[in-house]
């Protein structure tokens, strides 16, 4: 029997407004990335110096491509594998929309397991558990926790149920009524954490080492691939998040300002998490550049030994946690979007069964640090290794296909016309970006990281 004609295919749902599209879109942006992921990153290139480049990156590459990304959707009015099915373009490249839903499920898989564990610090944090005022004991709560073969498990099904209900809800009256609430909580929260770690001793020297570059750093080739990288996986293009959003917007808005506004909001927002995290570290002689530990060993460390740390702890677990879930929920709906259009399903089914595809497949991931800690893919463990398949490779192939088809397989009028740029320079630079300098910038980075 042939599925139900989708109802995506009648009245399509829209944002209540452009500024719920906007606050959405920027919760996709700002997650685990802008403070977990940017703050480590930028710790093990130096600071000042991979802000310098950062920055640029975004500015150079990651705008660009994202503009391109919601031109995507926006023309499409629909889901990502529908977006590369043009008239005019081959089949073939559908190919490409398939490798964003791959690359969102998979990464949709690992991070609600990171989130998962901050979700239990919150836990632990409100009700005062002692987890330790030392690193050998920090490190030992960690371990102990994510060595457990239940708890990792029962925290990861936890936020993707709160997830699948954001998004079961629907675009107006889940995802963007969500967003409505959390990220004004989130600004509000990472502007107070930056305040109070400006009033420690060491905060001169947290901001010199995010702000004052050391030049020699840019002779380290790693430092500009992990720059790329790191603004990549920040803005989330590639993924299908930003076109899936973007089909959700009524036509009198215009891209290029949402662009802008959305793309340097990330890039602030993930500075002042910076701002707030690095005097704090500096504060108490702990080292920046301890990798992705910095936020569950390092900086719980931090909170033990300052005063009101158990505050402090609560208000930037909670920041954690809102932020990964306005990306979590981005991540379903690129999912749900295809599943509602192409099979006809009701969006809560939809939701339902991705959660729970999504609970599956991130299991390996959550038991990766205990019962499947022994095995290795290449050297790494299941997450580190679904992470590195899905940022270094799926990532990155998205973006290039994006870059291609609407730079080159896309008449130039066309392409112009849905990013509504509006001024002649300004559409040269955009259009060079995106069809020379951003497929040139990504197979650089991709090279890089496969030979890495």
């Amino acid at each position: 029997m042939a599925p139900a004609r989708p109802p995506s295919l009648g009245v399509r749902e829209e944002w209540a407004s452009r500024a719920g599209f906007v606050l959405a879109t920027l919760g996709a942006a700002v997650g685990l990335g802008n403070i977990w992921r940017f703050s480590y990153v930028a710790g093990e290139n130096g600071g000042g110096a991979f802000l310098i480049v950062y920055v640029a990156c975004v500015l150079i590459v990651g705008l660009p491509l994202m503009l391109a990304e919601f031109a995507l959707g926006r023309r499409a009015r629909a889901d990502i594998v529908t977006a590369f099915r043009a008239p005019e373009a081959s089949p073939a490249w559908a190919a490409a929309g398939l490798v964003a839903l791959l690359g969102a499920f998979l990464i949709l898989s690992y991070y609600a397991v990171v989130a998962g564990w901050t979700v239990k610090y919150l836990a632990d944090y409100l009700r005062g558990a002692p987890i330790g005022a030392d690193a050998a004991t920090v490190q030992a709560y960690f371990k102990a926790f994510t060595g457990d073969p239940f708890q990792p498990i029962a925290w990861q099904a936890g936020f993707l149920g709160v997830s699948t209900v954001v998004v079961a809800a629907g675009v107006e009256r889940g995802i963007e009524a969500s967003s409505r609430v959390l990220m004004p909580l989130l600004a509000a929260i990472v502007l107070a954490l930056a305040a109070y770690s400006l009033t420690l001793g060491a905060a001169e020297r947290g901001l010199r080492f995010l702000f004052a570059p050391d030049w020699s750093a840019l002779s380290r080739p790693g430092l500009y691939l992990a720059a790329l990288g790191q603004a990549f996986f920040s803005l989330g293009v590639g993924l299908g998040v930003l076109a899936t959003y973007s089909s959700y917007v009524d036509t009198r808005t215009r891209m290029a300002p949402a662009a802008l506004a959305i793309g340097l909001g990330d890039t602030v927002f993930a500075i002042v998490a910076g701002v707030a995290i690095f005097p704090a570290v500096f504060a108490f002689g702990l080292d920046p550049a301890h990798g992705p530990a910095l936020a569950f060993v390092t900086l719980p460390e931090v909170f033990a030994r300052m005063t009101g740390g158990r505050a402090v702890g609560v208000a930037f677990f909670l920041l954690l946690a809102a932020a990964a879930l306005t990306s979590a929920v981005s991540l379903l709906e690129v999912l749900v979007a295809f599943l509602v259009r192409r099979r006809g399903w009701r969006r809560s089914r939809a939701a339902a069964a991705t959660g729970a595809a999504a609970f599956l497949a991130g299991l390996p991931s959550a038991l990766s640090f205990g019962v499947l800690e022994t095995v290795q893919v290449s050297g790494k463990g299941v997450l580190e290794a679904t992470d590195w398949l899905a940022s270094n490779v799926l990532l990155p192939i998205g973006g290039i296909a994006i870059a291609v088809y609407v730079g080159w397989a896309w008449r130039r009028e066309e392409a112009l016309a849905q990013a509504g740029i509006g001024r002649a320079g300004l559409e040269r630079l955009w259009l060079a970006a995106v069809r020379v300098i951003a497929p040139i910038a990504i197979l650089v980075m991709l090279g890089g990281m496969l030979l890495a």
